[in-house]
């Protein structure tokens, strides 16, 4: 009953949720048709750690044994390279200790951060023993400086587990597993006043590190309060009994200069406190895990907002989701939401419940302010025993974080969601909007904008190869750059020129293009100036495409069949929302047993003389019930004359029949071949006379059988010179041979 009871309180909170509609890219475009660019080395892999120096105008990118300086703008262009290989007894040493060779005992890089000094702090898993370095570029070369340092409660040792790291001031925030086989994990600061999580299920339980982010919350603070390292993540959660393992996300928080207790959790964190995250996707039973997440704050701290991909624990389920939280909510459930306590019970090991008792004071869990100032708590070092010991026993909320609006902001069906960015953008009448770029299992980003809770897949672009996820996603101010297990590609954050007509601009309802009426083209609104802001057509929540002037006709091909073939008219929709309509002189098309309306035309069955006509294809999209048309194809059909039959026949052919015929054609010339090959084989036989010895060894063994009533035995030959004949025993005397056998044999008959 228990479990059942657990999957009743996920339930719960979905049967309220806002219903949402699934979402369409409107477009389906490759990366060479967005202005993009692909980089790969030669016997390079794994291309999934990245750094983005806008002040060198460098792309640092870290793969496996290397890191690359590449050109911002065209990261085609590689500045600079510098190995970083696993030395032969290192590789031996992880081999024996049962890891791939191969594959696991490389030196993956995993951290790359800038540090005050504008070098590079590097760190790599380095054969399951993980190191740090640090790098600089100079005179336009990448060197490691080998100040080698213990890279272990930093980097992960494997090198396909995730983690999170954040460089704040200079320290390194880090959450891995400190451990060889990756079974201690920890939330740590380093040096110089080192400090991490206990090592307790109830702080972390077999966890999935997703990512780490610093606030600034201690700037201009009227309350005094210290700046806060939040850690996404998932975990097996404790607060559940039930049969199997239960997996949920998680948000946790530190305090950055928090020193640790003097006796209870020394050199532990004082303030780690933790809560679950939920994104509520309609009909599902188990919770969403969260996979990625990215910070956006349009103005100060307090206007932050994390935007996270979820991906469904189980494969019952084939939707993706992303939700967004605000850091204002996230702090409220940590400084005011009750706490859960393990309570022991006779049925299980532990039961945790909603803590209804006292909470001491200072709060545990909350930074140093100047209410514990006044109270003589200037520092956690100062925190008394109760507070501390609170903590350390019970660091999970009761109350869970929900997201902006209590729904996702997307769900979509299809390819796993597996990395997010974020960028602003201001649109023609000066109102901002987030753009969301979206990485997928199969290789590929969306481009997605929420307009007043409606969101709007803009466009889908393929960047890898379908079966390779998108493993890394960064942002410059006018450029997105991916990471993949193969290569790493770059695309514009917009692409306005693609759009080629007023309705697919407008339609597209891209924050960043409009419709220049003037210069006929799609162009970005950046560029355009104040006072010609009326001259440009752009429409985000509405779409209205009405301002558009009219698209002239295309002419009609003409085009003549014969009676019994069946057609194929070609049209393409102008977009993945888009339908198309076939009319035959104004007369709407509608499927039987003669059409068939396809996705990408229209096909004609076993044409009759009443299939003549006029054909135009128009494509329809639909925004806020009206409906805007574009004419994509006309065809003028007629039946055609038997003189013409076999240009008709080979202009009006299907492509399966085409294929079919180019088939047919093949295995004839194959057959001729093989025929030629066969004829030339056979004279090559007889010029050698291999078939007489043949012929001659088939006769021995009939006679060796008793067939002598088939070939009567014959008196030896004499030759011209007295010599008597034997078989075998000269090839000139075959003709002769013959003839004479022939003879004697008539006589015998």
């Amino acid at each position: 009953m228990l479990p059942l009871l657990v999957l009743c309180l996920w339930c719960l909170p979905l049967l309220t949720a806002k219903q949402i509609s699934l979402s369409t890219p409107r477009r389906t475009v490759p990366l060479s048709g967005n202005g993009g660019h692909v980089f790969r080395e030669e016997g390079v892999w794994n291309y999934s750690t990245m750094l983005l120096r806008e002040d060198l105008g460098l792309l640092i990118l870290g793969a496996r044994e290397a890191i690359f300086a590449l050109d911002l703008s065209n990261i085609t262009h590689k500045r600079a390279m510098v190995k970083w290989q696993v030395p032969q007894e290192m590789q031996d040493k992880c081999s024996h200790k049962g890891k791939d060779s191969q594959i696991e005992c490389q030196n993956y890089i995993r951290i790359l951060h800038k540090i005050a000094d504008g070098r590079m702090y590097v760190c790599g898993t380095n054969a399951f023993s993980p190191t740090c370095d640090y790098m600089s570029y100079t005179d336009g070369r990448l060197t490691l400086e080998n100040k080698r340092e213990d890279g272990k409660g930093k980097c992960p040792f494997d090198p396909f587990q995730r983690y999170a790291s954040e460089l704040v001031d200079g320290v390194l925030f880090s959450a891995t597993s400190i451990n060889f086989l990756g079974s201690e994990p920890v939330v740590m600061r380093g040096s110089p006043e080192p400090i991490r999580t206990d090592f307790k299920t109830s702080w972390l339980n077999e966890p999935n590190f997703i990512g780490m982010q610093h606030i600034a919350e201690g700037e201009q603070s009227p309350e005094g309060d210290d700046d806060k390292i939040y850690i996404f993540f998932s975990e097996t959660a404790v607060e559940y009994d039930s049969y199997s393992k239960l997996e949920v996300s998680r948000v946790a928080r530190v305090c950055k200069n928090d020193m640790g207790g003097m006796r209870t959790l020394q050199r532990k964190w004082t303030s780690f406190v933790k809560a679950r995250l939920d994104c509520p996707v309609p009909d599902t039973s188990l919770p969403f895990l969260i996979q990625d997440v990215f910070r956006f704050c349009p103005g100060d701290w307090s206007t932050c907002v994390f935007y996270a991909v979820f991906t469904p624990q189980s494969h019952t389920s084939q939707y993706a989701a992303v939700c967004a939280y605000r850091i204002a909510d996230i702090r409220q459930v940590f400084s005011e939401g009750k706490f859960k306590t393990p309570v022991p019970v006779e049925t299980s090991f532990v039961k945790w419940v909603m803590y209804s008792g006292d909470v001491p004071f200072p709060r545990p869990g909350a930074c140093i302010n100047n209410e514990a100032r006044e109270k003589g708590v200037s520092q956690s070092l100062d925190l008394p025993d109760r507070t501390l010991q609170f903590i350390r026993d019970r660091p999970l909320m009761d109350q869970a974080v929900q997201p902006i609006s209590d729904h996702p902001l997307l769900v979509k069906r299809g390819a796993a969601f597996t990395r997010i960015v974020v960028a602003g953008a201001v649109a023609l009448d000066g109102s901002s909007h987030q753009v969301m770029f979206i990485g997928t299992e199969s290789g590929s980003v969306l481009k997605v904008v929420n307009y007043n809770g409606h969101t709007v897949i803009i466009e889908e672009v393929q960047l890898f190869q379908p079966t390779e996820p998108v493993k890394t996603l960064r942002l410059s101010s006018s450029m997105l750059y991916a990471g993949s297990e193969v290569a790493a590609a770059q695309m514009p954050l917009s692409s306005c020129g693609q759009y080629r007509s007023c309705l697919d601009c407008v339609l597209a309802r891209d924050p960043y293009c409009g419709w220049k009426l003037t210069a006929k083209e799609c162009t970005a609104v950046s560029s355009v100036q104040q006072d010609s802001h009326s001259d440009v057509i752009q429409s985000l929540t509405d779409g209205n495409a009405t301002r558009c002037p009219l698209i002239e006709s295309s002419k009609a091909v003409n085009m003549s069949f014969l009676p019994g073939n069946t057609i194929k008219l070609f049209c393409q929709p102008s977009s993945n929302l888009a339908r198309v309509e076939w009319h035959v002189d104004k007369r709407l098309v509608i499927s039987s047993d003669t059409y068939e309306i396809q996705r990408d035309g229209l096909l004609i069955l076993n044409a009759s003389a009443q299939a003549s006509g006029l054909y135009t294809c128009r494509s329809v999209e639909t925004y806020n019930n009206v409906d805007y048309i574009t004419r994509n194809a006309a065809y003028e059909l007629r039946q055609g004359s038997g003189q013409t039959r076999q240009a008709e026949e080979t202009s009006l052919l299907l492509p399966q029949a085409q294929k079919q015929q180019n088939t047919v054609v093949a295995l004839q010339v194959i057959v001729v071949f093989l025929s030629l090959m066969l004829i030339a084989l056979i004279m090559w036989n007889v010029y050698n006379g291999h078939f007489k010895i043949l012929g001659r060894h088939c006769n021995q063994g009939q006679e060796a059988e008793g067939g002598q009533e088939f070939a009567p035995t014959l008196e030896p030959l004499q030759a011209a010179d007295g010599k008597v004949s034997k078989a075998g025993s000269n090839s000139n005397n075959n003709h002769n041979r013959r003839s004479e056998g022939k003879d004697m044999t008539q006589q015998i008959t």
